[in-house]
């Protein structure tokens, strides 16, 4: 049976992987966060790691707080680049496969056509600047690894883009959201789903590979914004403004639609992110009813 150490595991996709755990059973999972172990501290986890034995990695655990992140730069760094090195060093030593889990904030946005793996990283937040970090410090010390990138991603559990337009949405009666920033929103469940079926194929590779993911389709944050207002039907008005208009402490790409043809040649079907949001929108009502 294969091991697996999922860290993170009480954040969005982390949440989605322990819901889909006791359907695997080929897989032991264990299951740690800050409660039962503090990544703010990279030491830590090199002194959890000793003497365990995991067949694959999934790191979920990240900084991901992107304004704060400018001038919180001690941890962000911590979290999003040391603590893959050091999981890149323990699987390197233990012929363990690493599963990483990456950002579209590694690009600048300026490509007005989706990102591929092999385009060149230019991240314009320290946030972004963290996370290539830490695909850097994997791909330099590690054989074979896993990176995957996503992008604006939500689920039912945790804090989120979608859980802020519910709230705000029963607060206010407007609400201003940025219209002229693109990506794809992604749902945490698909993505868990797709990797937990990818697993037999990752684990076959003895190199590194770079895939993109997040769910069919294109929109801006306001378009994002109007969809869970819609679909939850909140007596609320939603304005389109421009990024200049709602200045942020860090800079956002204007453009992250990440190009998913790699990962789509593995088998795998992709949901269209307006039928993903539906289901997690039920979830998360039926949750607080």
């Amino acid at each position: 049976m294969k091991q697996i150490l999922v860290t993170g595991a009480h954040g969005q996709l982390g949440s989605e992987f322990q819901s889909l755990a006791a359907r695997f059973t080929d897989y032991h999972f264990q299951f740690t966060d800050i409660d039962t172990l503090d990544l703010s501290r990279p030491q830590n986890l090199e002194k959890f790691l000793k003497n365990r034995q995991f067949d694959i990695i999934l790191n979920c655990a990240a900084y991901t707080a992107v304004d704060k992140a400018e001038d919180d730069r001690d941890l962000a760094s911590a979290l999003n680049a040391d603590v893959p090195a050091v999981l890149a060093d323990y699987c390197e030593t233990n012929d363990a496969l690493l599963i990483h889990f990456s950002t579209d904030y590694v690009f600048d946005g300026r490509d007005y056509r989706p990102y591929r793996e092999d385009d060149r990283p230019n991240p314009v937040s320290f946030y972004g600047k963290t996370k290539l970090d830490g695909e850097n410090a994997i791909l330099f010390s590690l054989r074979r690894s896993v990176i995957i990138r996503t992008s604006w991603l939500y689920s039912s559990y945790g804090n989120n883009f979608v859980k802020t337009i519910l709230r705000l949405g029963q607060e206010k009666q407007e609400i201003r959201v940025v219209s002229d920033q693109l990506g794809s929103p992604t749902c945490a469940a698909d993505l868990a789903g797709a990797v937990i079926h990818l697993l037999p194929v990752f684990l076959s590779f003895q190199d590194h590979q770079i895939y993109h993911y997040s769910n069919e389709g294109v929109c801006s944050w306001y378009d994002f914004a109007m969809a869970v207002a819609e679909a939850a039907s909140l007596p609320v008005s939603i304005l389109p403004v421009s990024s200049g208009e709602f200045p942020t402490r860090a800079t956002r790409p204007f453009y992250s639609v990440l190009d998913k043809s790699r990962i789509k040649a593995l088998g795998i079907a992709i949901p269209y992110w307006r039928h993903s949001l539906l289901k997690t929108l039920d979830l998360i009502l039926r949750k607080d009813s």
